[in-house]
């Protein structure tokens, strides 16, 4: 399959249907894998339980937990499933399980529990073990409830293991009530007037959880039996509309920030099934979120999935993902994606919706009642973080104008770019190398500096065809370090317009002293081939990118296909890099820079 190209199937199954004929065949090889192999058992070639991976443990114990609660009990194959998944609960209540691997294992715990499972599945010992290992405190200060150097969104996974180990009758409501007033708490702080929460303490991350969030809210009340409060299912509707912008008719999703690829997709899953599960979207909003759901699972089959791996492919073929979800978790990453969606698949059952065919016209219905071009606020004050969807032709772009804050501030997946799966994508963890489609600048003392994280006078409008964006920064960051840093010597104005099957921006750098340049340069990785030099660009004869160009430069390079440590991307490898070069060695006057691409 080429890289750019996905085509979704041309009839659509109901969601159980396809829960039941690709995902349970596939959780069901991986624990006649794990039975017959136990702590040796071995996955793509590499020992899965030697790799460090802490959540490994509780996605094995919800997957057994899915699979045990979905087939039906007078099933040939149940008894032999419920023997092997006691001995791998043995196994589980024997290893280090953290924050993810524990909310894991206690979902796992109370769903058998209910399903009057629970002692069958898992022996007294083991139960005993895990009653001490499964715990909040591991990650969170039991004093100051301070996360022990996590992201915001632990919050809400330290109250849902509160809260089940409640259910399990292991201790009182009083931490879990404690944390949820936390995590409450913490989400309006630094959601701000806006509603999407900042992954930090203020410094304006801002990604796919900060949109998702509020969704694992609402399901971790829904997981533990307790009402949704008035204020989180507002905070989700406000999610959904968001979503429901993002998503495009192939089952693609959101396409920044960290940990992306089929977790783009399923966190726009997420957010609808729950949106339609708690009543607030309308019935043909439900309908159509229903369409896109049905869309993304047959994706991850289809695209994701591979077969000769028995496993999805984050990793190999010119695939790449960042080093949270590195080849050491792989089939913990398989067990993470089918339980999104088997969990999502009750929540549509509980909608009504997940027995019928889902209606065949997402595609129009999409271009029809979403905008062609939305300005999102997250945050506004000194920087200002905001994040714009473009819709045009059937593809849909996210421009994320946020920062990446500690660690993450020079990575591609958080540039402000606009992104589309398998057109526009970030390298992830890429550094400011080769950075992806942002001038960057590299002084006469060595220092590198990219247009990444002091944005402000966010400003959009309509210029005839053209949807405009502009922004300015008062200085640029210079990279190096693990947080950004504000380098004033050079200010910079932006303007994106967005045209009929066109996309330029403009950047004008102004140096505020006379200042020596070593170089100014501009990449883009690219999914299309069959390059052609013409003039100050690229046409090519294959793939969405029709042509590119670029403005203020004095050489091209084109490499066809790129070198390997050029090429991985999210979805696959790029087929051509383009590297834009040259500057003045002295400036002093304003620089204006600009590309344009033009797609099919």
């Amino acid at each position: 399959m080429q890289a750019d190209r996905y085509e979704p199937p041309l009839k659509d199954m109901p969601l159980n249907a396809l829960v039941r004929e690709q995902l349970l065949p596939q959780l069901a090889s991986y624990f006649a894998l794990l039975d017959a192999d136990g702590l040796q058992t071995r996955f793509n070639g590499a020992p899965v339980f030697e790799q460090g991976d802490v959540f490994l443990p509780g996605k094995v114990a919800i997957g057994l937990a899915h699979l045990l609660t979905l087939t039906p009990r007078d099933d040939a194959a149940f008894a032999g499933t419920l023997a092997g998944g006691r001995r791998l609960m043995a196994l589980i209540s024997e290893m280090r399980i953290d924050s993810w691997g524990i909310y894991y294992a206690l979902m796992a715990l109370n769903r058998l529990r209910k399903a009057g499972l629970l002692d069958a599945a898992v022996d007294a010992q083991s139960q005993a073990r895990l009653r001490e290992r499964l715990d909040w405190r591991i990650f969170v200060d039991e004093k100051t409830l301070r996360l022990k150097a996590l992201p915001t969104n632990y919050y809400g996974v330290a109250f849902g293991i509160a809260r089940l180990r409640m259910l399990m009758g292991w201790e009182d409501a009083t931490a879990s009530e404690a944390l949820l007033a936390k995590t409450l708490d913490h989400y309006e702080r630094y959601s701000g007037e806006f509603g999407f929460s900042d992954e930090t303490e203020g410094e304006g991350r801002f990604d796919r959880y900060s949109i998702l969030l509020a969704a694992e809210f609402c399901e971790r009340f829904i997981e533990t039996e307790l009402p949704v409060t008035p204020r989180l299912k507002e905070l989700l509707a406000q999610s959904a509309q968001l979503a429901l912008q993002c998503a495009s008719a192939a089952g693609d999703g959101f396409g920044f920030g960290r940990s992306i690829g089929p977790y783009g997709d399923t966190g726009v899953v997420e957010i609808l099934a729950t949106a339609a599960r708690l009543g607030v979207l309308d019935a043909e909003e439900s309908r159509q979120a229903y369409a896109f759901c049905v869309r993304a699972a047959a994706k991850y089959v289809d695209f994701w999935f591979d077969p000769a791996m028995n496993s999805i492919n984050l990793w190999k073929h010119g695939r790449s993902t960042d080093g949270y979800r590195g080849p050491h978790r792989m089939l913990g990453e398989n067990f993470s994606i089918i339980h999104q969606l088997l969990s999502t698949c009750e929540l549509w059952a509980e909608a009504g919706l997940a027995d019928q065919v889902p209606p065949d016209d997402l595609a129009a219905w999409l271009e029809r009642s979403q905008p062609d071009f939305k300005l999102n606020w997250f945050a506004r004050g000194n920087y200002e973080r905001a994040l714009v969807t473009r819709r045009d032709r059937g593809l849909v772009f996210t421009l994320p104008l946020i920062n990446g804050g500690v660690g993450q501030h020079d990575n591609a997946p958080y540039y402000p770019i606009p992104f589309s799966p398998r057109l526009i994508e970030g390298r992830p963890e890429s550094g400011a190398t080769h950075a992806q489609l942002l001038p960057r600048l590299t002084l006469a003392d060595g220092s590198m500096l990219l247009p990444t994280s002091f944005i402000q006078h966010i400003e959009a409008w309509r210029d005839g065809e053209d949807h405009v964006l502009s922004y300015s920064q008062p200085g640029l960051n210079r990279v190096g370090g693990h947080q950004p840093q504000l380098d004033t010597r050079v200010t910079l104005t932006t303007e994106y317009r967005f045209g009929p099957g066109r996309i330029s921006r403009t950047d004008v750098l102004r140096p505020t002293a006379p200042l020596d340049i070593a170089a100014l340069s501009l990449e883009f990785a690219c999914f299309s081939s069959g390059a052609s030099t013409q003039g100050a660009g690229v046409d090519f004869d294959t793939g969405v990118v029709a042509r590119f160009e670029a403005e203020g430069y004095e050489r091209l390079d084109v490499q066809e296909p790129p070198t390997s440590a050029l090429r991985g991307l999210t979805s696959g490898p790029s087929r051509t890099h383009l590297h834009f070069s040259g500057a003045p060695p002295q400036r002093d006057a304003p620089l204006q820079v600009r590309w344009t691409l033009i797609y099919r």
